[in-house]
């Protein structure tokens, strides 16, 4: 193994990348993220890292709300186009004709062609540098029936959700283990 002399780029990975839905009473918003992720589980909370440049940042910070959506394969694009593409320029929302879905959150959207989204309200923000961590307590949870087993439980292979490590998007399948499958196996 070889050791980087100066990290340039964290290697933890592969995260799913999310769409972030925002906005405030005059504009909705989306922002693709990959550094988003769970950091608390009761009450559940999910943070969301944004650079204060983007147009999503204002959004997030001014409405204290927003979603995440994680994508499918098949949205690969979308995923990449919401990332590159600033909402300051173009309604994301109309540009890739997409449906704006309301949940419990006043201002922030959620994707209804996503397989699973999330609400957050913010409860804290971290200057961390490069970037702002927004933390956020998760409100509901939604679900496309269709990736759903018949006991209401999410199979993540009918989701098939996007990763992304180091600068790509890659495919994401599970193997269908639970936490704990090496010991249960050893007996």
């Amino acid at each position: 193994m070889t050791k980087q002399k100066q990290p340039t780029q964290l290697l933890l990975g592969p995260i799913p990348p999310a769409l972030i839905g925002c906005g405030n009473e005059k504009e909705s918003n989306i922002i693709t993220l990959a550094w988003v992720g769970v950091v608390n589980s009761s009450p559940p909370m999910i943070s969301a890292a944004v650079r204060a440049n983007r147009h999503s940042h204002d959004l997030i910070r001014d409405t204290g709300e927003f979603t995440v959506n994680l994508p499918n394969r098949a949205q690969v694009d979308l995923a990449d186009g919401c990332g590159n593409l600033s909402g300051r320029d173009l309604d994301k929302f109309e540009h890739f004709n997409l449906t704006a879905a309301k949940g419990s959150l006043e201002r922030a959207p959620m994707i209804a062609e996503c397989p699973i989204s999330m609400e957050c309200r913010v409860e804290h923000v971290l200057e961390l540098g490069s970037h702002t961590l927004f933390i956020g307590r998760l409100v509901s949870s939604y679900v496309e029936e269709g990736v759903l087993t018949e006991k209401g439980k999410i199979d993540f292979e009918r989701c098939d959700l996007l990763g992304f490590c180091a600068g790509s998007y890659l495919e994401t399948k599970p193997l269908g283990l639970s936490i704990g499958y090496t010991v249960k196996e050893r007996g």
